[in-house]
């Protein structure tokens, strides 16, 4: 099973979610994290035929630390109790929608896509292009395929119109969001029955016109 290991880990440290016990389990945090490098690996050499922005991206370029930051945070449990993949162009810090995916036992997992928070320049950016293209943002986003994997598109969303535009406006609905995200629930059981990532792919393919019309926005 392609990530039996990185799920039994990940329910452990749910409940032992201490130094001390990490320390004691190191192993196995190491093996349940190269498994799912291996699985990130997987994922880019079938991913990047599809997408050739992603070539040339390495797992460590698109994996999340267990380490939490705490500096902030009332809870100081000092490990995530997920493991997270972002795949984009230039790696997870680089600003670009992507590809997601979030680990964590108790049905909490996910495929995931688009942009989250952009930085308010590639907002600007964003908004703009619906207001020039919204067309083609919903043909994207309204086919029965893309509808039934994913709902609808989600994020925060301001109270107002944003700077610059019209309560009137057609598209105020998408114009006011914050985030442009997608989402698919999985959970555990689904998960075992994976032998390798082409479930992941066969999702991340429908998410890829949604990624190129964010990144051709704000490039």
């Amino acid at each position: 099973m392609a990530l039996s290991k990185s799920l039994a880990f990940l329910k452990d440290i749910r409940f032992n979610n201490n130094k001390d016990w990490m320390q004691a389990n190191k192993p196995a945090y190491q093996t349940a994290r190269t498994e799912f490098i291996d699985f990130v690996h997987e994922v880019i050499l079938k991913m990047t035929p599809i997408d050739t922005g992603l070539l040339g991206l390495e797992p460590k370029q698109c994996i999340f630390r267990i380490n939490r930051d705490i500096r902030f945070s009332k809870d100081k449990s000092p490990y995530k109790t997920n493991f997270g993949m972002y795949l984009s162009e230039g790696g997870k810090k680089s600003g670009k929608a992507g590809y997601y995916l979030h680990l964590e036992p108790g049905d909490n997992s996910f495929f995931g896509g688009g942009m989250y928070a952009p930085e308010s320049e590639n907002l600007a950016k964003i908004r703009q292009e619906i207001d020039y293209n919204a067309a083609e943002l919903k043909k994207i986003v309204d086919q029965d395929s893309f509808k039934k994997l994913f709902g609808t598109l989600q994020g925060d969303t301001l109270k107002r119109a944003p700077k610059g535009y019209q309560e009137d406006h057609p598209n105020i609905d998408l114009l006011r969001l914050k985030s442009f995200v997608v989402l698919h629930q999985l959970n555990d059981q689904e998960i075992a029955t994976w032998s390798n990532a082409d479930k992941c792919i066969s999702v991340f393919e429908q998410i890829k016109p949604l990624n190129d019309y964010f990144n051709v926005a704000i490039s």
